[in-house]
């Protein structure tokens, strides 16, 4: 007899909600004195002196460089709020020239956001520069500005001005502690990933100690591309960093033999938070290290690179001249400038945001110049912070934005129907732009949320309306995240047709070039140091887009869940890759060329399916070879790849 069935349940798919739930990120409470003292005190000022619209007008520059203020290293601060902060200055001043101007003003913006869009592709502060460009050229042609001309770009600029002035408050007294922090934070995260060898949790901690090296070495190069010389401290620093980097590659053979023979010992990630203790406090001296005895080749690698790592760690003063930037060190600026030109000017990614961008500016201020609409600049301004590309899914963010605005405007009803206009302000202003990096660690809809009343209250500030600005704002971000989902994303092609494996098949061609270059015969351990970064890096970016397209609907991401287990297979092939390579260097043999030979081209025709259709129809998912060599299990994950992208993957 058939079981009656149960009640069904309705619930919305998870692609919808995965952005309600708060992400497991600690609350910056630097960050939150920063921003409270900042938005605050322009306000506190700005009514001694019988000028609040200044004081608001400052507030709105702090609010900016808030949102831009999140780089750890002084020197790295001062690029992230300096420089957007000039491009909001010149948005403004644009703003303020056609304010009022009808299409003219329509014109301008659009085109405004076509540079803002393709300028935007370059990195995370030109990203944060077009942001404020865009944003702050709207502001000004939908708000009156204060004459002369100068005064409103100023005075933003005098805000972002102050949160920097906050940020480098420690500069004089912490010196060079962001990027030891940093590097000591990697020899943790080296740790964990030791103490995960041969657990299911092998491949999180693997990932947090790519993510971890790439901030540190971002730090410590950036820093030394901008100071001239070789500063003792530096030179440590990078001298620490280094040989860490044979750690990381001892890990997979360590993981390999973990799983064969049991976990290692509990000494040695005791060693390594032993050594990152000692990053982080600057010891020195003779380090003591109670080893067990290595007898296989992947502890006889844990073994040396430890002890390497020991001696380099507590070393006082290392070689200035025995110490190789094993990454590569940033290119002068002018050459990066080029880059970035040509990167702009001709990158094909670059016009096509562009033109998305503009295109919804363009019918954003189209829309609010034929009929009208309170609050009119809201709607462009939603447009813009939905449309960023490396912010998230245009679709997730117009859905998160939408209920995040609800909430926040809650907060705002009440606070503008409650809480009456002068030096109340202030403490309310206090209090609410604490809150902006406090939700904005938790996700997009919670800093929504979170910017809302801080924006009204300062709207209202300047043009006194009070209560009544609740609701259009409302009415202008349902339009705005109406307009970037219709032109922005369902009438746009590549929302239904992008090819989310692009990247991985990039991916998986480098992976086979660095088996070639892990076993074929190079004595270049510099260069094949770097293809794995450089490969692991990639592998980084590629899971961060795939996360991103999970959170699309379908078709994309469904196609982006069908390819997934295949991203986590090729970070597993680069392993297995290391692992081996690792085996030979301490006493294993070396494969047969014929061996490598054939894992390669099995990869790079991976590569090829991938690109070349959504599934392959031809998997051959045996490769033949030594069972007991050192490329068995590199076989086995090239095989389990294969089958994994065959026809049964729909």
């Amino acid at each position: 007899m058939a079981r009656p069935a149960g009640p069904v349940r309705l619930s919305p798919p998870a692609w919808l909600t995965a952005g309600f739930r708060p992400a497991p990120a600690p609350i910056p409470w630097a960050a939150v004195g920063r921003s409270a003292v900042a938005l605050s005190v322009p306000l506190a000022v700005g009514l001694a002196v019988g000028r609040p619209a200044y004081g608001a007008l400052v507030s709105m520059g702090a609010l900016s460089g808030v949102i831009g203020d999140t780089a750890d290293a002084y020197r790295m601060r001062i690029f992230n709020i300096a420089v957007p902060q000039f491009f909001g200055a010149v948005g403004v001043t644009l703003g303020t020239v056609v304010f009022g101007h009808g299409w003219v003003a329509v014109a301008v913006l659009t085109l405004v956001a076509l540079v803002s869009g393709m300028i935007s592709s370059i990195g995370a502060v030109a990203s944060v520069s077009g942001l404020l460009l865009l944003l702050n050229s709207v502001v000004g042609a939908g708000l009156p500005m204060p004459d002369p001309w100068w005064t409103a770009p100023l005075l933003l600029t005098l805000g972002g001005l102050f949160v920097l002035l906050l940020s480098l408050l420690g500069w004089p007294l912490r010196g060079a502690a962001p990027e030891r922090s940093a590097v000591a934070a990697t020899y943790r995260s080296v740790a964990e990933l030791y103490e995960a060898t041969g657990a299911d949790s092998y491949d999180e901690k693997r990932q947090a100690v790519t993510a971890s090296l790439n901030q540190s070495y971002d730090l410590v190069l950036a820093r030394r591309a901008r100071q001239h010389g070789r500063a003792p401290s530096l030179v440590r620093l990078l001298a620490q960093l280094n040989v860490v980097i044979p750690l990381v590659e001892a890990a997979p053979a360590a993981h390999l033999r973990a799983q064969l023979y049991g976990p290692l010992s509990a000494t040695i990630p005791a060693a390594v938070r032993e050594l990152a203790d000692a990053v982080d406090e600057g010891r020195t001296g003779a380090p003591v290290l109670d080893l067990p005895t290595p007898e296989r080749p992947a502890e006889k690698a844990v073994d040396h690179a430890l002890r390497h790592a020991a001696a380099v760690v507590h070393k006082a003063e290392p070689d200035p001249y025995n110490v190789d930037d094993r990454l590569g060190r940033p290119a002068a600026l002018r050459v990066r400038a080029r880059r970035a030109t040509r990167a702009v000017l001709f990158s094909e990614a670059s016009w096509r945001y562009g033109l998305r961008l503009a295109l919804c500016i363009g019918l954003a201020q189209a829309l609010v110049s034929l009929i009208a609409v309170p609050r009119s600049y809201w709607v462009a301004l939603t447009v813009t912070f939905v449309m960023k590309p490396d912010f998230g899914s245009v679709f997730s963010r117009a859905v998160l934005r939408a209920f995040g605005t609800a909430a926040g405007l809650l907060l705002a009803a009440l606070v503008l129907a409650e809480v009456p206009r002068g030096w109340w302000d202030v403490p309310v202003m206090c209090v609410l732009a604490a809150l902006i990096p406090a939700f904005s660690a938790k996700g997009y809809a919670f800093q929504t949320a979170a910017i809302t009343p801080v924006i009204l209250l300062l709207s209202d500030t300047l043009n006194q309306q009070g209560f009544d600005l609740v609701m259009p704002r409302l009415y202008d971000s349902l339009i705005g995240c109406g307009i970037a989902l219709i032109a922005g994303y369902l009438l746009w092609p590549e929302s239904w047709h992008a090819r989310v494996g692009d990247r991985l098949a990039d991916a998986v061609s480098d992976t086979a070039a660095y088996v070639t270059c892990a076993f074929g015969g190079s004595e270049d351990q510099g260069g094949r140091l770097r293809a794995r970064r450089k490969l692991y890096r990639d592998l980084s970016t590629v899971r961060s887009e795939f996360q991103r397209a999970l959170t699309e609907p379908p078709p994309t991401g469904t196609r982006a869940a069908a390819w997934w287990p295949l991203v986590v297979a090729v970070e597993r092939i680069v392993d297995a890759t290391t692992a081996a390579r690792i085996r030979v260097n301490h006493g294993a043999p070396d494969p047969d060329p014929a061996e490598v030979t054939a894992v390669e081209r099995e990869l790079r025709e991976l590569a090829q399916g991938i690109r070349a259709s959504d599934t392959l129809v031809e998997v051959r998912s045996e490769l033949p070879g030594d069972e007991n060599g050192v490329l068995a299990p590199l076989r086995q994950e090239v095989s389990a790849a294969r089958a994994i992208a065959g026809p049964d993957l729909r």
